[in-house]
């Protein structure tokens, strides 16, 4: 009780369920490690000690991003704990991460794409023509209108206005977008409202859009499955997001319309793409054109 994990996680309330459970891990390793040295609460804590933790991250070898994860976390505690009066001063500020590595998101090539979209029902194997049909609707709203996959699996039934070819998304920190349905979307949406109710059953959460084959609505776990039947390589579901976005900037879209799309708050999120969208454009360079 005495670092009060459990109010700084209950103040949290316009976090995502994931990130959450992200900042229950972090801090817990982290006063794992102050307890190892005698430090039993947040007012014993000072800046010199979370640089000494930063700097046992980097000899444990974890990754910079993950470092960078972990003192977003100390920073957003300590903050909350100089706000409750728990600590006098916040001793993580200008507490200083490494920097993520800057990776550039994968992106699937077109036929890529093609092959996960258009695969022959021969061959997803044997199964209910509902788990076709579902997982059809669940690539095609991830690649045609770019969602984050949990967005995806919060989707209930009245979220979409299929006759205007839309849907309403609830994204991070509660914000509420409404984004455009592909026709491929809309078709696929349309047969798995045909086939929803063979995998409803009496604990089927209602209004839920996507369920799995225990008729509970559908997970990112699902949807990761999903993904494995159907990619000739591992894929991630996030990996179809960074596609959408990128396809539309190789497109000729306007960066503040994607950013709108993605539901970023910030446009410097999105211009990430634009450097992934460069990139393609420079292999194609170099594989076509004659003097290359």
């Amino acid at each position: 009780m005495a670092w009060h994990e459990r109010d700084f996680l209950a103040s949290l309330t316009s976090v995502a369920p994931r990130t959450i459970t992200a900042y229950r891990s972090d801090l817990s390793a982290f006063t794992e490690w102050a307890r190892r040295g005698d430090v039993h609460g947040p007012e014993d804590v000072d800046r010199t000690m979370l640089r000494r933790y930063v700097a046992h991250l980097a000899t444990r070898h974890y990754a910079r991003r993950s470092v960078a994860r972990k003192v977003s976390t100390l920073r957003r505690y300590f903050a909350w704990a100089t706000r409750t009066g728990l600590v006098p001063a916040d001793p993580s500020l200008r507490l200083s991460a490494p920097s993520g590595e800057g990776r550039l998101p994968r992106v699937l090539h077109q036929d890529e794409v093609n092959g996960l979209l258009d695969v022959a029902p021969a061959a997803t194997g044997p199964g209910p023509p509902a788990v076709r049909a579902r997982d059809d609707a669940v690539l095609e709203v991830l690649y045609g209108s770019g969602l984050r996959v949990g967005e995806l699996c919060s989707l209930d039934v009245d979220s979409l206005d299929l006759a205007r070819g839309r849907a309403t998304v609830w994204g991070k920190g509660s914000k509420q977008r409404v984004v455009p349905l592909s026709e491929p979307s809309v078709a696929a949406l349309r047969s798995w409202a045909a086939a929803r109710q063979q995998l409803l059953t009496a604990d089927t959460p209602a209004g839920a859009l996507f369920v799995n084959r225990r008729g509970r609505r559908l997970t990112p776990r699902d949807v990761a499955r999903i993904l494995d039947r159907r990619a000739a390589s591992p894929t991630h579901p996030h990996a179809l997001r960074h596609t959408f976005a990128t396809h539309l900037l190789d497109g000729g879209a306007d960066l503040r319309a994607v950013q709108e799309l993605l539901g970023h708050a910030d446009l410097a999120t999105t211009q990430r793409y634009t450097h992934v969208s460069r990139e393609r454009l420079r292999r194609v360079y170099d594989a076509t054109h004659p003097r290359a």
